[in-house]
């Protein structure tokens, strides 16, 4: 039984290491993504678009960003909707593929990495920028950072990349997983340069604090599933403050648009209820 964290992530007690343990002996061998992958209402993906003007200049032409977060790889997600999903993605013809983390459920494997580089590497977008997640951050996160390096994405923590032109206007701001890792919006925006248009990525809502007030006009995350499971008028339980308040969608916050990912895959139960797995395009002018 796993006792402590298997990467660079904290706030993993013995606790979580007696329930992922009990976790592994239920779903060996991955029989539920099995039932799954027969089920097609399990493996349908939403492709949510949203057009957003963000006080480019004028005459740039508008940037096609692709988002998806909560790959969950392992033995609750079917795989059946993950094809699905980076086929999308791929159909997107995206400027830019943004990844946000959590995409493993459990150990990452050599297998899940693989599994983890195939899918990105199927997305022709010329940028790929990855955060963390917690769950990422509990076991071997360096064998998934070399697996999405593989697929051609780059990992940024707490850093910023400023986009080539026609879109030099634009930085995506990186900060680290605010529940497990080490975030600093501070550092992160510091190195935005004089970027007008900053899109800002973490994993979980949670960063909205390191976010806020920093110049973002947009914030992309997902962690919270949507609920995962949910009734029709919203979630059941989403963990942590910020996601209880925005567990999913598109809405105004702190000054900046915020966009939570009910993400691709499942933790815990092998079910999703009134909290469909998605995928995004934004086009931004």
């Amino acid at each position: 039984m796993k006792l402590r964290s298997g990467g660079r992530g904290g706030g993993y007690s013995p606790l979580r290491g007696m329930w992922e343990a009990f976790q592994r002996a239920v779903w060996a061998g991955g029989w539920p993504t099995i039932v799954l992958d027969r089920l097609p209402s399990a493996t349908r993906v939403s492709a949510v678009r949203h057009d957003l003007a963000l006080g480019r200049a004028g005459g740039r032409p508008a940037l096609r960003l692709a988002f998806v977060s909560d790959l969950h790889i392992g033995p609750l997600t079917p795989p059946r909707l993950l094809d699905a999903a980076f086929a999308q993605l791929d159909a997107f013809a995206a400027d830019v593929l943004v990844l946000g983390g959590d995409y493993v459920f459990l150990e990452a494997t050599a297998k899940s990495a693989e599994r983890l580089r195939g899918l990105v590497a199927r997305v022709a977008a010329p940028i790929k920028i990855a955060v963390m997640g917690n769950h990422d951050l509990w076991t071997d996160d360096a064998l998934l950072e070399r697996a999405l390096a593989g697929g051609g994405a780059r990992v940024v923590v707490n850093d910023a990349v400023r986009l080539p032109p026609p879109h030099d206007d634009v930085a995506l701001v990186c900060v680290d997983e605010p529940w497990t890792g080490q975030p600093d919006g501070a550092r992160a925006f510091g190195r935005a340069g004089d970027a007008p248009v900053r899109i800002a990525v973490a994993h979980a809502p949670e960063a909205i604090p390191h976010v806020a007030g920093r110049g973002a006009q947009l914030m992309l995350c997902g962690h919270t599933h949507g609920g995962q499971v949910a009734l029709p008028s919203g979630p059941v339980v989403v963990y942590g403050p910020m996601g209880r308040r925005f567990p999913f969608g598109l809405r105004e916050v702190a000054g900046m648009k915020l966009f939570v990912s009910r993400g691709l895959g499942n933790v815990d139960l092998p079910l999703r209820a009134y909290a469909s797995p998605d995928v995004s395009l934004f086009t931004i002018t």
